[in-house]
């Protein structure tokens, strides 16, 4: 196994054991079961994109592993990831509090609808990282970088932030709070503002960029914005 493989492995199982102190610490139990389905749904998900980006494009693995606030040069996008990342860990946290309180009731099939908004939001990440090899982790164009507007970016200029968004939707669900929904929100804000900045950065730097914003009116959802 080569560097980048051992590096994209590792970050994917920092991130399930994060989870899973984040959850399991609050509510002082394993018996979550809400939360081991959780994991098992995003972790096989998030699994079985990275083993697909390691057989059939590492330099987008490459793209992707590189993430996060300190990999930004933007202070602007900087401090966006930052926010993001601080309501994501609110998120976790609140829905794992909603859990050992009782603040909220999830019934069983609305749990399980969360686990597939989770499944679902992946995989349409999965269709973008299958039409764009460029969609890197943070905001910057590569060398020989173009405009996509095949598959999924024929609808809307940004899907994969479109496929984020119905991840997050279902996490709290998925976790069995409405609470976490709130934390939720403000996380999607910070996308929102983020994409943004990148469509001003790639009107600007990327080639044919301008012509497709005309072309594909939608950013985030269809026949709304």
């Amino acid at each position: 196994m080569n560097n980048l493989n051992k590096k994209a492995f590792g970050g994917l199982f920092f991130l399930i054991v994060a989870l899973g102190v984040l959850l399991f610490g609050p509510v002082g139990t394993i018996y979550y079961w809400q939360e081991w389905v959780f994991l098992a749904v995003f972790g096989v998900s998030a699994l079985l994109i990275t083993f697909y980006l390691m057989k059939k494009d590492p330099g987008l693995l490459a793209r992707r592993v590189k993430a996060g606030s300190a990999a930004e040069t933007q202070k602007s996008q900087k401090i966006i990831q930052f926010i993001a990342q601080i309501a994501f860990v609110v998120a976790i946290v609140v829905s794992a509090l909603d859990h050992r309180f009782g603040w909220s009731v999830v019934p069983p099939y609305k749990v399980a609808a969360g686990d597939i908004l989770v499944a679902l939001g992946l995989y349409f990440v999965f269709l973008v990282f299958r039409e764009n090899s460029y969609t890197s982790a943070i905001i910057e164009l590569g060398r020989e970088q173009k405009v996509i507007a095949s598959g999924p970016y024929a609808i809307v200029r940004h899907p994969m932030y479109a496929g984020a968004f119905v991840m997050l939707l279902g996490v709290p669900l998925a976790l069995g709070s409405w609470w976490g929904l709130l934390p939720v929100a403000a996380l999607m804000a910070a996308i929102v503002r983020r994409l943004v900045e990148e469509e001003k950065f790639l009107s600007k730097n990327l080639a044919g960029y301008q012509q497709y914003q005309k072309q594909v009116k939608f950013r985030l959802l269809p026949f709304v914005w």
